[in-house]
């Protein structure tokens, strides 16, 4: 007889507006091409120099996480080109690679989970540790070029725990579990529904109860008491509305809808829909995704998207590339707006609007179109 252990992950959360278009752009959004390990830019935009601003002073601390891969190479690339020169900011670097975390035996991600705690405001991608140790609830949204179409959905998991929970006799075979608790379903119903007002969109909620009766019913049922005791008069002034859909009629809904509602997933479907509705639009690179904690307090700001494996393949062998920089720059506006807001300077949450830069990007795209 073995026993089998599995490895039990929290089952993750995860809230997007969704806001499908029936026209599609041809070309995606902005890029930064790199051949021989350098960097260009191949958009244009307002030239700022060291001469003509002085530096804007961050009151706080801002921990900065590195990742891997080609994201590794575009984070530092953005970093020195449009922060270091024109803030006076004191990042607390933890470097999450890979490499390094093997080094440290993974003590460099809970040092880090522990520095987002004390300083609140985090950048870029969160893993499982970080995330189990923070609590709180994804948030991904479209970025919106008005001549490219919107994106989607990505989810996200908790820290791995190891428990045994089966011994198989005579014999291998499979086995799958997952747990979630009542305190963690209510907060993401509670931010799913703030989330739903805070923009006025109707908000739906999908499981597969009628599978899952118990663990999928759950959800469903604590959703529908929060909504009906806490929200159902806001909703209603507001002429929005909440529904629970089994997932499989929700992703048809999807499909031949036009968008403008929000939609509240579990982790394996939000996964599945997040590709779907990002690569049916364009790029993972179009969306952003952001963790806030139940107490407001701290603030996790990454690009959606992974590692970029394959940009990264040719560019270690010295070839050009082309990887679409706008979610991991919206990470570090979205995180710098934070840290402005939790400080009370307006100035360095101002100087980060990013309306500049897709001004410039929609620009590019429309005389490169009009061009076709």
């Amino acid at each position: 007889m073995n026993p089998l252990r599995i490895i039990a992950r929290p089952a993750g959360v995860c809230v997007t507006p969704v806001a499908f278009r029936t026209t599609t752009s041809p070309l995606a959004a902005a890029h930064f091409y790199t051949s021989n390990n350098r960097f260009t830019k191949n958009y244009l935009y307002g030239r700022r120099t060291m001469a003509t601003i002085q530096k804007i002073k961050v009151k706080n601390p801002v921990v900065e996480l590195d990742g891997d891969e080609m994201t590794r190479i575009i984070w530092q690339n953005i970093k020195d080109k449009f922060i270091l020169p024109y803030l006076d900011i004191d990042l607390k670097y933890y470097d999450l690679g890979l490499e390094y975390r093997d080094e440290t035996n993974d003590q460099v991600t809970i040092d880090a989970a522990e520095a987002i705690k004390k300083y609140s405001v985090v950048w870029l991608s969160p893993n499982g540790t970080i995330r189990n140790a923070l609590g709180g609830t994804v948030f991904r949204e479209p970025i919106v070029i008005p001549v490219s179409p919107p994106h989607g959905l990505h989810p996200t998991g908790g820290e791995p725990q190891e428990i045994e929970v089966f011994e198989f006799k005579n014999g291998g075979g499979v086995a799958q579990t997952q747990y979630n608790t009542d305190e963690s379903i209510t907060g993401f119903a509670h931010a799913s529904f703030k989330l739903a007002i805070q923009k006025s969109l109707p908000l739906y909620m999908s499981t597969k109860n009628t599978i899952l009766k118990k663990y999928d019913g759950r959800f469903k049922d604590i959703f529908q008491e929060i909504y009906d005791t806490t929200y159902k008069k806001d909703f209603e002034a507001k002429g929005i509305w909440y529904e629970h859909r089994l997932i499989d009629d929700m992703v048809a809904q999807m499909i031949k809808s036009s968008g403008g509602y929000i939609m509240a997933l579990k982790n394996y479907d939000g996964d599945v829909q997040s590709d779907i509705v990002a690569q049916g639009f364009g790029s993972l690179g179009l969306m952003t995704s952001v963790l806030i904690t139940p107490d407001g307090k701290s603030f996790e700001s990454e690009a959606a998207h992974g590692t970029v494996t394959r940009h990264y393949r040719e560019h270690q062998k010295g070839n050009e590339t082309s990887t679409n920089p706008i979610a991991s720059i919206f990470a570090w506006t979205r995180g710098l707006i934070q840290r402005g807001q939790l400080d009370g300077t307006l100035s360095s949450s101002d100087y980060v609007t990013t309306n500049e830069y897709l001004d410039a990007v929609e620009k590019r795209l429309k005389s490169t179109i009009s061009k076709l």
